[in-house]
């Protein structure tokens, strides 16, 4: 169910601004999609798993918090991070 450590240094690689960050808007908005598609993937074999689905919707509420965030501060990257992790279609 969480992301492995390999998968999560290649999304902050990815995403960072500069070569300390992982805390930026677009590292943590990367990390929380990639935890939410396994969550997703989860609950394909375990429909009755409702103690994760609270985290799943948990996850799913901070991340649109930071999208909505990212939107009001600088659309260009918040356009940017919508096509590159494929978010709205």
């Amino acid at each position: 169910m969480s992301i492995t450590k390999e998968t999560k240094q290649n999304l902050i690689g990815r995403f960072q601004i500069n070569d300390k960050d992982t805390g930026s808007s677009e590292v943590q908005i990367s990390i929380l999609t990639e935890r939410i598609r396994s969550l997703t993937e989860h609950f394909k074999t375990h429909q009755k798993d409702n103690h994760s689905r609270k985290g799943l919707l948990t996850m799913v509420s901070t991340r649109k918090k930071l999208l909505n965030y990212l939107r009001k501060t600088d659309y260009d990257k918040y356009l940017k991070i919508i096509q590159e992790l494929e978010l709205r279609k």
